[in-house]
């Protein structure tokens, strides 16, 4: 166990918010053994949709970049992307996501040869290796950091460039100079808001914290595995995809609790549908027994089935794949036809703040707040 204990002063942006101090238990006993090349998308599961000699075809979803077909081992990965200075072991949590990337790939063997339903046990595990693939990669990173950057700009330019020092003050407990407020004004009212940076370590809490508060979002949910003998699935740099419910209007939002269906490709072959859980407990009141008792038969894989891939399903799996996609899709150098057509081009975020927080700064407060007096 790995007690991460911080006491590094924040610069202007960088990790402000992201040293936090304390810790967070990760079982992270093994000694640093990872390599420079981390990957974000498991280079087992990415094998699923490979050739016997691990070749597997990049398509980009920047529509002025051709396809490529390189080894497994280049693809969906950044240097040290999960590296942590801060820790004794910089590299331990790469380690320790490779043990959990073990057992899920396990499971996922398991399912190939024809085990299926799973027991419960490993039931919340392949949920928890799930839930780690929808949190773990950079459009999270990304989607935070800009989350982050248009609340600041908000703030600071909604209470006006006379009270940027007391910002200062407030968040990062120093005395500025009018140099340093001007800066930190300039900084966060450009578009965009300013250039804060997500540390690593920051980005491994969330992704543990959310990956935990999700799990139970997949594991309580029927499964269907559906099995493709012609047909193929691809799969992308976000493989867990929400399937909106089709009664839902278009502005309408979708999340783990409300979506119809969640698909994750476990290879080319087999695809996981995670369905719409309240098919089968709406009926009940909120404290009637027998919701528990239905939860429980869904936890023991009783309301799960096999199901023979049709065109129909297919259809489904890749369309919300390339929907969700941020960057690139992956898929079987055979497979190509397979791919939908009229492709997004990147979406580095998967949420945006915009409204009110776009707007332009005068320098002036919004909400009346009086100039801090000037003493000389």
């Amino acid at each position: 166990m790995i007690r991460v204990s911080l006491s590094k002063p924040a610069t202007l942006w960088d990790d402000q918010f992201a040293l936090r101090p304390g810790w967070h238990d990760v079982d992270m006993m093994s000694k640093d053994s990872s390599g420079k090349l981390h990957h974000y998308v498991p280079r087992g599961y990415l094998r699923g949709f490979a050739t016997e000699k691990e070749r597997i075809t990049v398509l980009p979803l920047d529509s002025g970049r051709q396809s490529y077909t390189p080894s497994v081992k280049n693809v969906a990965a950044q240097t040290h992307f999960y590296r942590v200075e801060e820790l004794e072991e910089p590299g331990a949590f790469e380690t320790a996501l490779s043990s959990i990337e073990g057992e899920g790939l396990a499971i996922i063997r398991r399912v190939m040869q024809g085990e299926f339903p799973l027991p419960e046990v490993d039931r919340w595990k392949l949920s928890y290796y799930s839930a780690l693939q929808h949190v773990r990669g950079p459009d999270t990173r990304r989607t935070i950091e800009h989350l982050q950057a248009s609340m600041v700009r908000l703030e600071i330019g909604a209470g006006g460039r006379p009270h940027a020092k007391s910002w200062i003050k407030r968040n990062l407990g120093f005395e500025a100079t009018d140099q340093e407020a001007n800066r930190l004004w300039d900084q966060a009212t450009q578009p965009g808001g300013p250039p804060i940076r997500f540390s690593n370590l920051k980005h491994i809490q969330h992704l543990l914290d959310t990956a935990e508060q999700i799990t139970p979002y997949l594991a309580a949910r029927p499964w269907s595995l559906i099995r493709f003998k012609t047909r193929s699935l691809i799969t992308s740099d976000a493989p867990v995809s929400l399937v909106r419910n089709l009664s839902d209007d278009a502005w309408q939002g979708v999340g783990f609790a409300t979506a119809w269906g969640i698909t994750f490709p476990l290879t080319r072959k087999i695809g996981l549908l995670m369905s719409d859980p309240m098919v089968m407990v709406e009926q009940y009141d909120i404290d009637d027994p027998r919701l528990q008792e239905m939860r429980a038969a869904i936890l023991r894989g009783d309301a799960d089935r096999i199901q023979a891939g049709t065109a129909a399903m297919e259809k489904l799996f890749n369309e919300h794949t390339a929907e969700h996609a941020r960057e690139y899709l992956f898929h079987h150098p055979d497979d190509g036809s397979y791919v939908p057509k009229n492709l997004h081009e990147p979406t580095l975020i998967n949420a945006k703040v915009g409204g009110i927080a776009d707007a332009d700064f005068d320098g002036q407060p919004w909400f009346g707040m009086k100039s801090p007096e000037r003493h000389e």
